[in-house]
């Protein structure tokens, strides 16, 4: 079967499965592999649950006229998503960057979709299989699509650029994320800059912050731009008005009081508002879709339990938005202030060092108590409380105070740090 033959059948069938547990009926089910499955053992069941072609790359299967075998399923998947592309009319804004990709994305989303009908990625699904997917939810009533855009290795963003082939795009910053794949900052600046090389070099617009010097020098020699600043000229003023906690702006005289916890979250803002000024949408409705913007799944999202106010910040984390969090932290006006803090990940042979890093900035910042959790953290020299695991922590848990507390949880996913919140 033909990709022109293949687009066709999904056009008719057009909900992709790739996960028995959320089959849907007459869906097109795609057997990808992963490092612990097979989806083309799961073939049978998906069909059995009402999927009505199984899309499979091994022989075995294919005896019947329901399985559509294929020489890669994965090369398939993307191979469809990018034909698919030359027929969507709607115009596709790709984002990257190191830090706050996902909830500037929801950010941008929540400002277009009060003019456009607007669709996103979901979730944090943005690497070569969620882009596809991101790519093949586009129908044709579609008018923006978000496509976020993750990598951990160079050429990564340049590869998912080719198959979502975006009219825009937008770089949050440039952090010391993913360093084992990338090798260093200038690793990082390089990679996530592909997104650049791909727009400029097909004249497409490039939204920027113009208060970032490595923004600003990467995109030196282009007109195709569009920025922010807090110090205006030629690029849409917006000025950071405080924290406390909250992130509150102004753009054209107008104030927008957002809910969204530290002054990191204020360039995220920038960048929704940025937008939807560029595609007209009205101030008025910028400002309500900001203002009505709740943070959710373990990102800035503030708690009050049993007279604590926790900030729960513990998707991920990198040495960047771990600094990040903990200035906000020391900013914030409360009487206790204690931060929880799990390893980083993905940071190969500087981990040591950045952890390091991380231990001595929590501990200058003078919290009433700092903890560290996880097996990098653990080797830190430190006068700071330290735990070699989260199993280890919940055993001496009631030995540490927080009533009355503003508390900090940062860590990356691994950690899953968010089961502190019921042990607090």
């Amino acid at each position: 079967m033909t990709i022109e033959q293949l687009h066709s059948l999904f056009l008719k069938y057009p909900d992709i499965c790739t996960d028995t547990r959320k089959v849907s009926q007459n869906c097109l089910f795609f057997a990808l592999k992963g490092d612990n499955f097979d989806g083309n053992d799961y073939a049978s069941e998906a069909l059995e649950k009402g999927a009505s072609y199984a899309l499979v790359d091994k022989r075995e299967l294919a005896g019947s006229e329901r399985f559509i075998l294929v020489d890669d399923v994965l090369d398939t998947l993307q191979q469809l998503a990018q034909y698919h592309r030359q027929f969507c009319s709607a115009k596709i804004i790709g984002l990257t960057g190191s830090n706050g990709k996902t909830t500037t994305k929801e950010l941008i989303t929540a400002v277009l979709s009060e003019k456009y009908k607007t669709i996103a990625t979901k979730g944090n699904l943005n690497n070569h299989i969620g882009v596809p997917l991101t790519l093949l939810s586009i129908t044709s009533d579609t008018e923006i699509a978000i496509v976020e855009m993750g990598a951990n290795h160079p050429n990564e963003i340049g590869f998912l650029c080719q198959l979502a082939q975006p009219d825009y795009g937008y770089i949050t910053n440039f952090g010391k994320a993913h360093l084992e794949g990338f090798g260093s900052e200038e690793g990082v600046i390089a990679a996530k800059s592909e997104l650049y090389d791909y727009l400029l070099t097909n004249n497409n617009l490039v939204f920027f912050n113009a208060d970032d010097p490595i923004q600003v020098q990467r995109l030196a020699n282009t007109d195709n731009k569009l920025g922010y600043s807090q110090h205006p000229q030629n690029h849409l003023p917006i000025i950071f008005q405080g924290c406390n906690p909250y992130v509150t702006l102004k753009v054209k005289e107008v104030t927008i009081e957002s809910r969204l916890i530290g002054s990191y979250n204020f360039t995220n803002c920038c960048a929704a508002i940025l937008m939807g000024h560029y595609f007209k949408v009205p101030l008025s409705a910028i400002k309500s879709a900001l203002e009505n913007y709740n943070p959710k799944n373990n990102r800035s999202q503030v708690i009050e339990k049993n007279g604590t106010q926790i900030i729960l910040d513990a998707y991920n984390a990198n040495p960047t938005s771990m600094k990040a969090a903990l200035e906000n932290l020391h900013s914030i006006k409360a009487t206790r202030k204690i931060a929880f803090l799990g390893d980083m990940f993905e940071l190969g042979s500087s981990a040591k060092k950045e952890h390091q890093a991380i231990a001595d900035l929590a501990a200058e910042m003078n919290f009433d108590t700092v903890v560290l959790i996880g097996e990098n953290f653990h080797q830190t020299t430190t006068s700071l409380h330290k735990y070699s695991s989260f199993e280890v922590l919940k055993e001496h848990i009631g030995n540490i105070s927080t009533e009355g507390a503003t508390i900090l949880i940062k860590g990356s996913r691994g950690m899953a740090l968010e089961r502190l919140t019921d042990l607090l």
